[in-house]
């Protein structure tokens, strides 16, 4: 090879290299990261999130999640528990009371028929035996009715209150039959009161054994807004009393049926009338102003003024103030000779009309069989109707 072919390979070998190649070459000096000697000194590791941290975390978040469901669950649950548990008690009551209701009024039929003018024994005896009937029937349904568990025992009690009623009924209708020969009317009225003694027992089984423990049991169990209904058939004992009978047996057998005129004196008097709440008594002869509130009531005080015990004894208020008159109408079933009560008339709808003008209020006791003296059984009193202050 020549000396010129030499320079050719040399020159080939040892050409410059290109930008690209020098670029490509050229690397930055790496820091040592160990030692003490050159560079910037040691790196420093990178910040990183420990290992297991994050998940962690999440984990924790997801049960703190799944406890909170867990939670509004039972709470849910317990919720709809308790809602069923009030609905079922609440329909138990609902039942109870369309019994409870039948047979109060039931009751009250009773003592409006034993004061019932033109009353025979015979027709008493019939309605006597009609009244058993239906409490019969009060008492099959009540055995029908599914108490909830904790009343099952309680509700037995209440079944066993209307047995006393219907029974107490047929016996003092067949007691009715029984001593219509006894001419001793005092014997024959302690065989009427023995036979209702269980009219009055039932109102007791049905408060004390029945009524007070079901609702102690609904308030044990945290039931509230449910209401154990109230039953009284005997709404006065006297009613049944011996005396009762004694006044009830020569009115049906004699003075009724035969147009009679009951023996001894009879009579009801007017004592006079109260204004509540103010407490104003009413005056024939002056003018009386009556605060109209919502408890606003007329008392009228009445009095045996005979030496005989009066039956279903009709007491009337009329109202005067201008438009339709306010008649309103109540009766007491029993009073005894000399003794005084009171009956209340309330919840009055006075028209616009009764304000700013006089009015007249009217109290009338109606008389009774036998009765001769009339003057002292009404009283007619002015007033004038105005708004109380609030």
């Amino acid at each position: 090879m020549s000396t010129r072919d030499d320079d050719i390979e040399f020159n080939f070998f040892d050409e410059p290299e290109t930008v690209e190649a020098t670029q490509r070459g050229r690397r930055l000096p790496r820091r040592d990261r160990g030692g003490d000697g050159g560079g910037d000194g040691p790196r420093r590791p990178p910040m990183q999130t420990p290992t297991g941290l994050i998940p962690l975390a999440r984990l924790v978040g997801l049960i703190a999640i799944a406890i909170a469901l867990v939670v509004a669950l039972v709470f849910w649950v317990g919720a709809c528990q308790g809602k069923n548990k009030h609905d079922e008690y609440a329909a138990y009551a609902t039942q109870v009371k369309a019994i409870a209701v039948s047979s109060t009024k039931l009751g009250t039929e009773f003592a409006t028929e034993l004061g019932s003018t033109g009353l025979k024994e015979a027709d008493l005896e019939a309605t006597l035996q009609k009244y058993a009937q239906q409490e019969q029937q009060a008492y099959d349904q009540a055995q029908q009715i599914r108490a909830p568990g904790p009343l099952r025992s309680i509700h037995q009690k209440l079944v066993d209150a209307l047995e006393l009623r219907a029974k107490g009924l047929a016996g003092l209708g067949d007691a009715v039959s029984q001593t219509a020969t006894v001419k001793d009317v005092s014997t024959a009225a302690v065989t009427l009161a023995a036979r209702a003694q269980l009219l009055g027992a039932s109102d007791v089984v049905w408060d004390e054994l029945y009524k007070q423990p079901a609702s102690d049991e609904l308030t044990a169990l945290g039931i509230t807004g449910v209401v154990i209904p109230e039953s009284h058939f005997i709404t006065n004992p006297e009613l049944v009393s011996e005396r009762a009978f004694g006044v009830l047996l020569p009115r049906i057998r004699t003075g009724a049926s035969t147009g009679g005129t009951p023996s001894g004196k009879h009579g009801d008097a007017l004592i006079g009338v109260k204004v509540l709440p103010q407490g104003d008594a009413l005056s024939t002869s002056t003018a009386t102003t009556v605060k109209v509130s919502a408890g606003l009531s007329f008392v009228a005080t009445v009095e045996d003024s005979g030496n005989s015990p009066e039956v279903s004894v009709p007491v009337t208020l009329t109202i005067s103030a201008g438009g339709k008159p306010i008649v309103r109408r109540r009766t007491i079933q029993l009073i005894q000779p000399a003794e005084q009560q009171t009956v209340t008339f309330s919840n009055f709808n006075l028209p616009t009309t009764a304000f700013g003008a006089k009015a007249t209020l009217k109290m009338d006791v109606g008389p009774v069989a036998g009765e001769t003296i009339t003057s002292n059984n009404n009283a007619t009193y002015t007033v004038f109707f105005t708004l109380s202050s609030p």
